[in-house]
């Protein structure tokens, strides 16, 4: 093959380079080979006008001729020729230039918004002319600074950022420390708060301590006071024992401490006396409000109901005749009236109980018309009381109150319990 090429003039001294492609095929529908390709070919150059032809000898590198990437084509059945796609062999040029941007995708698939500004002051310049006199006070002259260079700038920028960046870490700085401070100030809040706490959880243990052993009212404060009695006593017994007295002195000793000891243990039994009548007086209260407290019925909608039936109306009366009875400091008349009211309530019933309630009433209402001191009828009254009493723990009288009667089943079932614990 021979290939016609034209070059630009040069000097025989500059090398020429150039770059040759060449498709050879042996036979018309025959597959071309690199290994079929001739070693090299010969070219005519015309070097222009009035330079004789040139022939220059190329030669041909095959091995490039396997390398030649597959991006798609199709292929000849009869035939049996492959064809490539144009667009993989052929270079495609941009379909717009850098200087029409506006085609390109980018530029048409942008978000554009349009946002309308309304500067704070409008300003504009005015001139003097004939005919237009302008006020002047107010104008300045500015004059320009020394020029600054590329270099003197980037200096300058340089040391702005530094600035910039120190007051930066300032800030981070004195944040952090602000964080820390206030971590400090709730940790120590909290500190006191604890120890405030724990103080008067402190105080509230020590009161309690001392309430219990100056007012006991169940069986674990006395059991307190009888150890530390113990306690007290031991000491004190050895103490005498240690003091090397004589034999009749520290028998004498001894007897003083038993009869201290003796006084104690009366004073802890008073105690016990009046904590066994308080604790009765509070269970009764208790066992009278909650005869007398409404039932609480759930409807459908998860709302309570409250309602008051024939047997919780009686309990609650009957309580409040026996809360009267018990009312100190009443006069003549009042006492009279609560006595009355007792009265015509237990006589609704005739048997044993009803008639000695009444029996005891005509008595003390006796004794009151008489004017008699109301500290001798102490007695009387704690016993109307006590009967009173049980006549509201009767269900034939007080229906509400079978609900706290225990049967016989149940006495067993206490007992079994009471041995098991």
């Amino acid at each position: 093959m021979i290939y016609e090429l034209e070059l630009p003039p040069s000097s025989e001294e500059e090398p020429v380079v150039f770059e040759l492609l060449v498709e050879y095929a042996e036979t018309k529908g025959a597959k071309a080979r690199a290994g079929q390709l001739p070693h090299s070919i010969d070219v005519e150059v015309d070097q222009g006008p009035g330079n004789p032809v040139k022939l220059v000898q190329i030669f041909i590198d095959a091995a490039s001729a396997d390398n030649k990437p597959y991006m798609g084509g199709f292929r000849n059945k009869r035939t049996g020729s492959e064809y490539h796609h144009a667009c993989t062999q052929t270079p495609r040029q941009n379909r717009y230039t850098e200087a029409d941007r506006k085609n390109t995708r980018e530029t048409q698939t942008y978000e554009m918004r349009t946002r309308t500004l309304q500067t704070v002051r409008e300003c504009a310049t005015q001139m003097e002319r004939p005919g237009l006199l302008l006020d002047a006070s107010l104008d300045r002259e500015v004059a320009t600074g020394p020029y600054m260079t590329a270099e003197r700038f980037l200096v300058q920028k340089e040391e702005m950022a530094l600035i910039i960046q120190r007051h930066t870490r300032g800030w981070f700085a004195r944040r952090v420390a602000r964080h820390l401070r206030k971590m400090q100030a709730e940790r120590q809040q909290f500190q006191s708060e604890e120890r405030e706490r724990e103080a008067r959880e402190e105080e509230e243990r020590r009161k309690k301590a001392i309430e219990r052993r100056m007012k006991p009212r169940n069986q674990s404060d006395f059991e307190v006071l009888y150890g530390e009695l113990e306690a007290w006593r031991l000491q004190e017994t050895q103490k005498i024992q240690e003091a090397g007295l004589h034999p009749e002195e520290q028998h004498l000793a001894l007897q003083q401490l038993l009869h201290k000891e003796t006084k104690l243990l009366q004073t802890i039994d008073r105690l016990k006396i009046s904590a066994n009548a308080d604790n009765r007086a509070g269970r009764i209260r208790t066992f009278l409000k909650d005869m007398s407290v409404p039932k609480r019925w759930e409807m459908a909608d998860g709302s309570i109901v409250e309602v008051h039936t024939p047997f919780t109306t009686r309990a609650r009366e009957l309580m409040q005749l026996y809360n009267g009875l018990q009312l100190p400091l009443l006069t003549t008349d009042e006492r009279l009236d609560v006595l009355l009211h007792v009265k015509w309530t237990v006589k609704e019933f005739d048997c044993n109980l009803t008639r000695e309630i009444v029996e005891l009433i005509d008595r003390e209402a006796d004794l009151l018309n008489r004017e008699r001191n109301p500290k001798s009828l102490d007695g009387l009254r704690r016993r109307i009381s006590n009967l009173f009493l049980a006549f509201i723990e009767t269900p034939e009288f007080n229906p509400e109150a079978q609900r706290y009667q225990v049967m016989a089943g149940d006495f067993d079932l206490i007992q079994e319990e009471g041995v098991q614990a």
